[in-house]
């Protein structure tokens, strides 16, 4: 039973409805189009809207969307034929008002569509049940039931035939050479007293496993006297030993090199440390996030000599390319994109984009070009590559936009700790792209407390103690009225995550800092205690946002990091609604050079934006993402 059945224009207006049930379509229709058609995710024609699956087809010649809805629990094998035959008819029937194509027309005309529709359905139904089960299949039938019995049985001694015909090409190559088998032959001929020849016939069987006796002796006894050669060749080599390495400063008494009393902090010169401080705080403003910038002076260069040949180019040969390929005033099919899109499939997965992701972008390219009439001087290469650009610029512009300043003033008027937990697999860079963090939230006049919530890493504290004092040396509280704006909140190691990180919010809060950044341990996606730890974390704390730190390195593990984590933080919860990833922190940018496909594959598989995005190893090298220059880089050939 269908709950509903709706046909609407991609400009929002609702031409027929039809209502199986009472509640209202509204709701499931319109996550429909805020997910999937605003989204550019529409590789698969199914949707899943709480206890409704929704499947959904898109005319791109008319520009209407047709979308039945029933209960997922159902296996409807009909929904497919009655969308294909409703689509058909309606499309067919009502073509010169749709081909008006103004919203007035489509307002003012009647679509009675009713009674076509409920015979469509009926047809559907009974076509389903009327299709009989497929009969098994006979042994009679089979291919083996034709064969012979004697060609199945094989008999000791004996070779298959095309061991045989295999053996028989062999032989007509070596007609009229010796080998050590016709030497054998005739041995065996010489014992047996008979006269070595086809005519005698087969040899026995016995005969048989003696002859291949001695080859196999003949053989590996060869290389046994080679081998035990080489041992007594190489065993007097081994004579002398290797003197001992003697290293500089092994055992030395000088004083100077064993002098220590220069002052120090923590172990390091407080000269050096003030050379260290401006180099680690790199160029550029800090409170301020400057944009991506995927391009670079090769490719400037590239551009600029790629533009001096075509002008040398022949006018007859360049006017025969410019009109190669043109599609014309046609619709474009399937068979018409298909090479296309190949190729734009292969680009994307050398550029880093999960091989499952490619597949469904150029699916949802493919639904989206479908039927839609190109123009004149158009070519299907360069309106593939135009639509497959505009959804990529859509998916990374997912629909929630995180603005971590205007939250954080939100919660200090509510007189309240902004917190942020970090997660992520190990070694990705949570703690470094952490104090990036932090020093943009200091540039920007927030005070910062660092919760070190990873007490499994060794070392993990004494990093975020190091960050932290030089963040409190390049803004120390004699800058800002004696008021303290960077801390570490740490227990030292083996303790309960959660428990630290709840002392830390309620330490935040009685001190009066504006914002606490959670630090956890790295973890494995597969690691079932570490997981439940992270979700316990989250759980109890609540923090206002929930990254996941990720590296651009990583292609198809992307998306296995992902879902796994958002399953185990749903897995694990104890709460009705379980808290998941809220954003992606980009690390390690600046190494893949135009490879940016992670970036596509963990936007789109958890619809969630791309917050921040390591470019260095400096407190400056944090950029906000900028979906064109990504793009624009995933493109390039």
């Amino acid at each position: 039973m269908l709950d509903f059945f709706t046909i609407f224009s991609k400009g929002g207006l609702v031409l027929w409805c039809f209502q199986g049930v009472s509640d209202s379509c509204t709701g499931p229709v319109n996550a429909l189009i805020r997910s999937v058609l605003l989204q550019e995710r529409g590789g698969n024609n199914s949707f899943t809207h709480e206890a409704l699956t929704l499947k959904y087809k898109l005319d791109n010649q008319f520009e209407l969307v047709f979308v039945v809805g029933f209960q997922k629990i159902l296996t409807l094998t009909y929904v497919d034929k009655l969308i294909d035959d409703v689509h058909r008819l309606f499309r067919d029937k009502y073509r010169t008002e749709i081909q008006q194509q103004s919203a007035l027309s489509l307002l003012n005309g009647t679509f009675d569509f009713q009674n076509d529709f409920l015979r469509l359905l009926r047809e559907a139904e009974e076509s389903s049940k009327i299709r009989a089960p497929t009969a098994m299949k006979k042994f009679e039938d089979s291919d083996k039931a034709k064969k012979p019995v004697r060609s199945m049985i094989e008999t000791r001694g004996e070779k298959p035939k095309e061991k045989a015909k295999n053996s028989k090409k062999r032989g007509a190559k070596k007609e009229g050479s010796d080998g050590p088998l016709a030497t054998s032959k005739a041995v065996l001929a010489e014992k047996s007293g008979l006269p070595a020849g086809p005519e005698n016939g087969e040899l026995s069987k016995e005969e048989l496993i003696r002859r291949k006796r001695e080859e196999f002796i003949q053989k590996h006894g060869r290389g046994m006297e080679k081998s035990s050669k080489s041992m007594k060749s190489d065993a007097p080599k081994e004579k002398g030993k290797k003197a001992p390495r003697v290293w500089e400063l092994g055992g030395s008494t000088n004083k100077e090199v064993l002098d220590y009393s220069t002052p120090t902090t923590n172990g390091t010169s407080e000269a050096a440390l003030s050379e260290d401080i401006n180099l680690i705080r790199g160029t550029g403003p800090g409170g301020q996030l400057q944009d991506l910038d995927c391009s670079s002076s090769d490719d400037e260069g590239a551009a600029q000599n790629s533009t001096k040949p075509s002008a040398t180019k022949g006018t007859l040969g360049g006017m025969f390319g410019m009109l190669k390929g043109l599609v014309g005033s046609k619709s474009l099919s399937r068979e018409d994109m298909e090479s296309v899109l190949d190729k734009m499939r292969d680009h994307l997965i050398a550029k880093n984009v999960a091989a499952d992701i490619a597949v469904q972008l150029c699916e949802s390219v493919a639904n989206k070009l479908e039927g839609k009439v190109m123009g004149t001087f158009s070519t299907v290469t360069s309106t593939v590559k135009q639509a497959l650009q505009e959804s990529l610029v859509q998916i990374l512009q997912p629909q929630r936009r995180v603005d971590m300043l205007r939250d954080i003033m939100d919660a200090q008027r509510c007189q309240r700790p902004y917190v942020v937990t970090f997660c992520g697999v190990n070694g990705v860079g949570k703690s470094t792209n952490l104090a990036k963090i932090s020093f943009w939230l200091l540039e920007n006049g927030f005070s910062v407390l660092i919760a070190a919530c990873d007490t499994f890493r060794a070392g993990a504290v004494e990093q975020l103690r190091t960050h932290t004092r030089r963040l409190s040396a390049l803004h120390p509280p004699e800058n800002h009225g004696g008021r303290t704006m960077v801390q570490l909140f740490e227990k030292g190691y083996g303790k309960d995550a959660a428990g630290i990180a709840m002392e830390a919010i309620a330490f935040a809060r009685n001190q009066g800092f504006d914002v606490v950044l959670v630090d956890t341990a790295g973890r494995m996606q597969d690691n079932a205690p570490l997981m439940t730890a992270l979700a316990k974390l989250i759980t109890v704390n609540t923090p206002d946002l929930v990254l996941f730190v990720g590296e651009a390195l990583v292609g198809n593990e992307a998306v296995d990091q992902l879902v796994k984590f958002n399953r185990a933080l749903a897995d694990h919860s104890m709460a009705q609604t379980p808290r998941l990833i809220d954003g992606i922190v980009l690390t390690k940018f600046d190494t893949i050079d135009d490879k940016v496909g992670a970036a596509i594959s963990m936007t789109y598989i958890t619809s969630k934006p791309i917050v921040f995005v390591g470019t260095g190893q400096t407190y400056c090298d944090l950029r906000s993402l900028n979906a064109k220059a990504v793009v624009a880089a995933l493109m390039k050939a």
